[in-house]
């Protein structure tokens, strides 16, 4: 069913699927930059929705702030207020009757949402998978690297024309430079499941790697030729993980 959460007068418009019992365990989904909750089957979420659908397991998927059918335009979207998004949908999910266990998913920018979003809120959060997270964009940012895309990151500019005729506000870059985002994450102490692709052109896989070094409890899967949104037989890999990290509810 469609559903929608207001966060500081932006509705925040997305996806609820649950399974037809008392109760359920359920997983909050997170897309990257530039992405959406999944609309076509052939998309990553959406995959991931229905294998853990496959295991009973629920789903809650939203765009968030200036993307996909959310309010917001994209050049004011942040990191910082992602995470806010982030804590909107979890209330949410909190207060929905039947639920038991609540997991985190993320991919991209999305996993790096979805990591701070633990450590801020670790009592809330039984599992978190993390899929190419992109915490590398804290280094790009301090580099003046926006997936490709130049700038001097000592001189900010307003805003940066990116690919698909988006602009990114200078705001993100400024507060992309300086997010604490290992620091926030390690305070999630429950089991992390980390899965990246080695052929990851966007994100390198040593996000993951550090991500593993910070966490307490985590496993981590590198996954043989799997580009960034783990495409071909990568997919399959990925999915498998993300099914089998889920698939007991201990």
């Amino acid at each position: 069913m469609n559903v929608e959460v207001k966060r500081d007068g932006l509705i925040l418009r997305g996806l609820l699927e649950t399974p037809d019992t008392d109760e359920y365990d359920i997983a909050i989904l997170m897309h990257g930059f530039t992405g959406n909750l999944g609309y076509q089957k052939t998309d990553l979420l959406e995959q991931v929705a229905k294998k853990l659908h496959e295991q009973g397991i629920a789903t809650i998927r939203f765009d968030f702030n200036g993307h996909g059918k959310s309010d917001g335009q994209f050049q004011d979207m942040t990191v910082l207020n992602e995470i806010a998004d982030g804590s909107a949908i979890l209330t949410f999910t909190r207060n929905l009757p039947h639920v038991r266990k609540i997991y985190l998913i993320g991919h991209s920018q999305g996993g790096v949402v979805a990591s701070m979003l633990a450590g801020y809120y670790p009592e809330y959060i039984s599992k978190l998978a993390l899929l190419a997270p992109a915490a590398t964009l804290k280094e790009d940012a301090q580099k003046g690297d926006l997936q490709g895309t130049a700038y001097n990151p000592n001189q900010i500019p307003d805003t940066l024309p990116i690919k698909k005729g988006l602009m990114v506000g200078g705001f993100y870059l400024r507060t992309a430079q300086t997010l604490p985002i290992y620091e926030v994450a390690k305070q999630y102490t429950g089991p992390v499941c980390l899965i990246h692709g080695d052929a990851d052109t966007v994100v390198n896989k040593k996000a993951s790697e550090r991500y593993h070094q910070v966490y307490q409890n985590s496993e981590l899967h590198i996954v043989e030729g799997g580009s960034h949104r783990f495409e071909y037989k990568a997919r399959k890999q990925a999915l498998q993980a993300v099914t089998d990290f889920f698939k007991n509810s201990n």
